[in-house]
């Protein structure tokens, strides 16, 4: 079956563009992108060189519980089109590995399903977790920083 990569929760995006507290309650930092390493979670390119980025604290989970990571992503500041899903992001193509975990619904990760995986097996790796039926979705994290970089679902 397909994989999609989602973008960043565009409701809470919209928020922290218009100033609104991040999941810490602080409003996003402005800075300037030096065009690397800078992934923006919505469009899921690195924000452009010279273009205004926020810096915020971000929580890909819908609910408060210990496996609710936090930790620190990059958005552009003014609007960029969100990734569309389909092909394998832009910022999957910046770095040798990427950390994957697997989930299950209650948004709980399956023990053993954490791996740093190559860029050219990020989704061979997910597609043969999603064989398991207690995968909902799979996240992508930075195998340098643990950063949260995009969740795959299965479609």
């Amino acid at each position: 079956m397909p994989l999609t990569y989602l973008p960043f929760d565009q409701h809470t995006l919209t928020q922290l563009r218009a100033g609104g507290p991040d999941v810490y309650g602080a409003p996003a930092e402005r800075a300037i992108s030096s065009g690397v390493g800078t992934p923006c979670r919505s469009c899921l390119r690195n924000v452009p060189e010279g273009d205004e980025m926020l810096i915020c604290a971000a929580r890909p989970f819908a609910s408060l519980h210990p496996y609710a990571e936090t930790g620190p992503v990059f958005f552009c500041a003014n609007h960029c089109e969100p990734h569309d899903g389909g092909a394998v992001p832009a910022i999957l193509k910046t770095s040798p590995t990427y950390l994957l975990k697997a989930y299950d619904a209650d948004e709980r990760i399956i023990y053993g399903t954490g791996q740093i995986t190559e860029q050219d097996q990020v989704a061979g790796y997910a597609s043969r977790l999603f064989e398991d039926a207690c995968v909902a979705y799979v996240d992508v994290r930075s195998a340098r920083n643990n950063c949260f970089l995009t969740r795959i679902m299965q479609t």
